[in-house]
């Protein structure tokens, strides 16, 4: 079979694919029937206090539904929704699960069209059934960066509206007015727990949760050690807050020491990729036998190897916990 049939089987097979999920997401009859008598019915409209918005979220439908129900089953599910909380996505877990797996059929497929190695099928359907994982890594990272380096602001204004005669939940009203995003939406929603009747011990080991930050959870354990001990807030709250600037401080001396090396893995690592696109840029297929010749893919793989092991070693050397 050359490369041409099998585009089109996988073609067809994928077709067939959307066809079945197309299907399965079509309501039943019975349902059909259900939600017509329903809508029938003369609609009541309740009004929703605007504050609520966002405390309640839409349980999705479908197959992705079902999918994710599935996966709910195995531990890796627990650490996705995580994830997916810590990056603020309104992603699901069926909906991850799904994409990844065509990616990586998808790409697989690819690989054996133009390069027929099986070796690099497996790797870039790997590759490919990890892109929605670390994208959303990549989201929760940077959206913690952003919520660290807003806080000790917060914090000072916190302080200055207990200052002013504010209560405390009210103070935690006024930084999620005037701050900015992700802050402002934490401490709304906090707020708004506590509206509805949320313990405000519970609303703050909820936003906790939701931003896994180590400065918000030294924050938090300060501000209900001093609810049970009693104390100036407002000093333990400025105390607090020249911590978290001199480790920031620390934390942007030590990237600024350790920018050479993470520069060093970037080119160790990048460069023979690109120096094999340049070659064969250059001259078209001086790179063949690498891929074709049952010795050419045995060093390919094991240049491939140990460039992986340098750079997760340069990654450990450079990666200084404060």
């Amino acid at each position: 079979m050359n490369s041409m049939s099998l585009f089109w089987v996988f073609a067809v097979v994928l077709a067939l694919t959307f066809a079945i999920l197309f299907l399965m997401q079509r309501p039943a009859t019975s349902n059909k029937k259900l939600q017509d008598r329903l809508a029938a019915l003369p609609t009541v409209r309740k009004e929703i206090d605007p504050d609520a918005e966002g405390l309640v979220r839409e349980e999705a439908q479908g197959v992705t539904h079902l999918v994710g129900e599935r996966l709910k089953d195995f531990h890796f599910a627990s650490s996705l929704e995580r994830l997916i909380l810590h990056a603020d996505s309104t992603t699901t877990i069926g909906s991850i699960a799904l994409l990844s797996f065509f990616l990586a059929v998808f790409a697989g497929f690819a690989v054996h069209i133009f390069i027929g190695s099986f070796p690099l099928e497996v790797l870039a359907s790997i590759v490919a059934f990890s892109i929605r994982y670390l994208t959303l890594r990549i989201q929760s990272a940077r959206r913690l960066k952003s919520f660290e380096t807003a806080l000790p602001d917060a914090i000072d204004l916190l302080a200055r509206a207990l200052r002013a005669g504010h209560s405390l939940a009210s103070a935690i009203e006024v930084v999620s007015e005037q701050s900015a995003e992700p802050l402002k939406s934490e401490f709304a929603l906090c707020f708004q727990q506590q509206k509805f009747g949320v313990p405000f011990r519970d609303a703050l080991l909820a936003m906790t949760d939701r931003m896994p930050s180590k400065d918000l959870r030294f924050v938090i354990t300060a501000i209900l050690v001093q609810k049970e001990t009693g104390g100036d807030l407002t000093d333990i709250l400025d105390r607090t807050t020249r911590v978290i600037r001199e480790r920031i401080k620390i934390q942007g001396e030590v990237r600024t020491y350790t920018a050479q090396g993470r520069l060093t893995g970037w080119i160790l690592g990048l460069m023979p990729g690109i120096l094999l696109l340049l070659l064969n840029v250059v001259t078209p297929g001086y790179s063949t036998v690498l891929f074709h010749d049952p010795l050419g893919q045995k060093m390919l793989y094991t240049g491939a190897t140990l460039v992986v092991i340098g750079g997760l070693i340069i990654r450990k050397i450079v990666n200084i916990k404060v």
